[in-house]
């Protein structure tokens, strides 16, 4: 019978509280310490994520030198997916808050997503994203976010803003012309996407299974600038 083995803990900044990372029979998956909201992700389960990677970056492969944000490194799936759709001269920055993610990452759970983090394309920065976005103008072809649940914020309550008006309208000031900004959630929200058109973006819901073609379905939005 398979288990939960606890492999180790990874405080959150802002006194976010913890992620675990725990072993179960061949996967590997991150749940919060506190046991709120389940698992976050598994090493089984990342088909939302290969296409959270792949939706945005097909559409700007031709593009010379494209530049690419990813907020969340997560298990390393959604960047993997993304530097299989893009040029060999595109910059991938990928902004995780959790130090312990980035360890994670280049470890054995880092090889489950064939160690993307080793590609020389990609920069991983241990950072907030919000403060990156902040401070960015016209700067990214395509901007991944995949932090919490999506729209509402679930391991750090700061992470709310990304999802705000303000964050979406950040969003857009940080893209170039024609850019793309996609987000990953686990559910749909009609509100959510009447606000992405107030803050000027063109948006597309579409819903991807989590693994294989049947089961769980998660919702990418896919937003073009207006």
């Amino acid at each position: 019978m398979k288990r939960y083995v606890l492999l180790d803990t990874a405080p959150i900044p802002n006194n976010g509280g913890a992620l675990c990372l725990y072993e179960y029979g061949e996967d590997f998956v991150i749940k919060l310490e506190s046991g709120k909201g389940g698992q976050l992700m598994n090493t089984r389960m990342h088909g939302s994520e290969d296409a959270l990677g792949e939706i945005p970056c097909k559409k700007v492969a031709s593009r010379k030198d494209a530049r690419v944000l990813i907020g969340g490194l997560g298990m390393g799936f959604t960047l993997a997916s993304a530097l299989k759709h893009l040029g060999k001269n595109a910059i991938v920055e990928v902004a995780e808050l959790v130090p312990g993610v980035i360890d994670w990452n280049r470890g054995a759970l880092g090889a489950r997503a064939g160690n993307p983090m080793d590609d020389p394309r990609v920069s991983v920065l241990n950072e907030d994203v919000a403060k990156i976005l902040q401070a960015q103008a016209n700067a990214y072809d395509v901007i991944m976010l995949d932090i919490d649940n999506g729209p509402e914020g679930l391991t750090h309550s700061a992470n709310s803003w990304l999802y705000s008006f303000d964050g979406l309208a950040a969003c857009a000031r940080a893209l170039r012309p024609k850019g793309i900004l996609a987000i990953w959630s686990a559910s749909a929200d009609s509100q959510f996407s009447n606000r992405l058109r107030k803050a000027g973006f063109r948006a597309e819901e579409v819903r991807v299974y989590a693994h294989g073609n049947k089961g769980t379905r998660h919702t990418i939005w896919v937003c073009e600038v207006l």
